[in-house]
């Protein structure tokens, strides 16, 4: 990419949006197409095919979605799999009615089976049933990933997709019941620090393990595949299987995740977990031999991650409100 070209980032508020933001800023790119959820509604086909024709955006970055943890997706699976649906098919068809260059999607690893060998690979895609906990926002997903492929298919356009594990960082949301795992608990021991709680309740069994990512190497990373030249990226994926997980690779216990976290915070009291609530997958670890077989590697570690986490929330609107 040059540094004028023009880059829409979809969701450019959200974790993972604002972190490209970030990485755009500092490589230098100045021409950055942004739009609040008042400014432009992605579920409108009208409002979007009017965006796009209007400004003609050269790269589109589709990080934006509806995305929460398990009681969010528990509570509200038609709004999940409904918004996400449409956003991601109101973009990639305007992408490729306004001749976009390059369009890169974001997925989940939310969408590989719930019984799929460790760690998921890229083939392992609709070989089996998905988590019920978070399916219908699963299906959505996939539904971006074929989007992407059936456009390149049938009008040769460069629409990639890129499948992030757990993420975690600055600007992550700290709602207490719609947060993933590491927000939430991040405000949970703070605030039980605060309020001289002796304990703080974890939902699950503990024993269920996750990979986490830091957000700016996921930014990282998703400007490095959406930079990929086409034959390479061509060369490390196939026609129908043209998703690239992201991760680190390594995977710790809920159980090793919240001692960690309560240490970093400084939590004195005691932690219950509730094992009459769900684990979901008990493991989640994806392979991430396609994007370093293409050179890139996470450099972000988790308890620096966590640390710097940490650090930014205590500055945030959450620790405020």
């Amino acid at each position: 990419m040059n540094l004028n070209d023009k880059i829409y980032i979809a969701g450019h508020k959200g974790l993972v949006g604002s972190a490209i933001v970030r990485q755009l800023e500092l490589r230098g790119f100045t021409n950055l197409l942004m739009r609040s959820h008042k400014e432009l509604d992605l579920t409108c086909q009208a409002q979007v095919a009017n965006f796009f024709k209007q400004e003609k955006p050269d790269y589109v970055i589709l990080a934006a979605a509806k995305v929460g943890g398990i009681y969010a997706n528990n509570t509200y699976p038609a709004d999940f799999i409904y918004e996400n649906i449409m956003i991601e098919a109101n973009i990639i068809n305007s992408a490729y009615e306004n001749k976009v260059k390059r369009l890169l999607f974001l997925g989940s690893t939310c969408i590989y089976p719930k019984a799929v060998k460790q760690p998921m690979r890229e083939d392992a895609l609709l070989t089996d049933k998905l988590e019920s906990t978070n399916e219908p926002y699963a299906l959505a997903k996939i539904a971006g990933i074929k989007l992407c492929e059936s456009y390149n298919r049938q009008y040769g356009t460069d629409f990639r997709s890129v499948m992030p594990t757990n993420l975690y960082g600055i600007n992550d949301n700290f709602h207490l019941e719609n947060s993933h795992v590491i927000p939430a608990l991040i405000r949970r021991f703070h605030e039980a620090k605060i309020n001289n709680d002796t304990e703080v309740a974890v939902w699950g069994s503990g024993y269920a393990m996750r990979e986490f990512l830091y957000v700016d190497d996921m930014a990282a990373a998703s400007l490095f595949v959406l930079e990929l030249d086409e034959e390479v990226y061509q060369d490390i994926t196939q026609p129908m299987l043209s998703h690239i997980n992201i991760g680190t690779g390594e995977d710790i216990t809920i159980h090793e995740l919240v001692k960690t976290l309560k240490k970093i915070v400084g939590f004195k009291g005691e932690v219950v977990f509730d094992t009459t609530k769900p684990d979901g997958p008990l493991r989640k670890l994806v392979d991430v031999s396609r994007i370093e077989n293409a050179g890139w590697s996470y450099s972000v570690d988790l308890k620096k991650g966590l640390k710097d986490t940490y650090a930014w929330y205590l500055s945030s609107q959450y620790n405020k409100s």
